[in-house]
């Protein structure tokens, strides 16, 4: 895995499983294993924490843009071809001498994929914009659970199978726990299999922002991703953490918090550069959605 123990800037590094490319402030990091519908196999799994972990000191990179290869599948989730549990693997990570999936000896000790492929997980608290193109199933929600806001493709879908193939269901629900409601976490979980959420259905319960048609999808996300990019990046992370918190913690809780919050992630130069632009008659285009 040349790409976990190289050193560098993030586009200087030889990726094996995901392309990545960077511009005005964006990275984009596109999914690489289309031949398997996206699945994170070990290999992306290290590229991935690897990279989320990098760009925490990245500075030229401000937002980021997730997708897959191909027009077919976002991710379908963990690579089933790979053995789940058993035998620990070799790792390439500097510092992380195995990287095992599933349990050990008992089932207090589980090693969970989602702790190496999810941008908070990895405390990356600079946005990320995810840009659905096709299915996204199973552990494809870990990488969504994650990201600031969703765009799909028109033809994107949305399943999960474990029940329908024997398996527990578990942190995927939990995940998205957090964007859908209840009754619909509930229903698309245990259908398993023989039901999918089409992209208008995902877009009227709330999972996804926006729905274009395929050909417009990156251009959508990179748009969206661009302004964020514009915006001083201590007040963007500053308000990308308090909304996490927001979510997370109870109202009185989050509340609380605010004033710390808004004092790291406030400078005075970006304050007298908005004033500044806003006493000048500096107005922004807008587009309405």
């Amino acid at each position: 895995m040349p790409g976990a123990a190289a050193g560098g800037s993030p586009g200087e590094r030889a990726w094996t499983t995901i392309r990545y490319e960077e511009s005005d402030g964006v990275a984009t990091v596109t999914l690489d294993r289309p031949h398997v519908h996206n699945a994170f196999d070990r290999a992306m799994q290290v590229e991935l924490r690897d990279l989320w972990r990098s760009l925490r000191h990245h500075d030229p990179v401000r937002c980021v843009v997730l997708t897959g290869a191909g027009d077919k599948a976002f991710c379908t989730g963990i690579d089933r071809t790979e053995q789940i549990a058993g035998e620990a693997r070799s790792s390439d990570v500097p510092g992380v001498e195995e990287h095992h999936i599933g349990g050990w000896t008992t089932p207090f000790h589980f090693d969970d994929p989602g702790d190496w492929i999810g941008p908070k997980s990895n405390d990356l608290w600079k946005p990320v914009i995810a840009a659905v193109n096709g299915m996204a199933c199973g552990g494809a929600f870990y990488l969504l659970g994650e990201v600031d806001f969703i765009v799909a493709a028109d033809h994107a879908t949305f399943f999960d199978p474990h029940v329908t193939y024997g398996m527990c269901a578990t942190f995927e629900p939990i995940h998205m726990l957090q964007r859908m409601p209840f009754g619909e976490v509930m229903r698309m979980t245990l259908m398993g299999a023989h039901e999918r959420l089409s992209a208008q259905r995902a877009l009227q319960i709330g999972l996804v922002s926006e729905v274009v048609a395929p050909e417009q999808l990156l251009a959508t996300a990179w748009d969206c991703a661009r302004v964020i990019a514009s915006a001083p990046p201590l007040a963007v992370q500053g308000t990308v953490r308090s909304i996490w918190a927001g979510r997370e913690l109870s109202r009185s809780h989050a509340l609380a918090s605010g004033g710390l919050l808004v004092g790291l992630g406030t400078s005075q130069e970006s304050i007298q550069e908005g004033q500044a632009a806003f006493a000048g008659g500096r107005r922004v285009e807008w587009r309405l959605r």
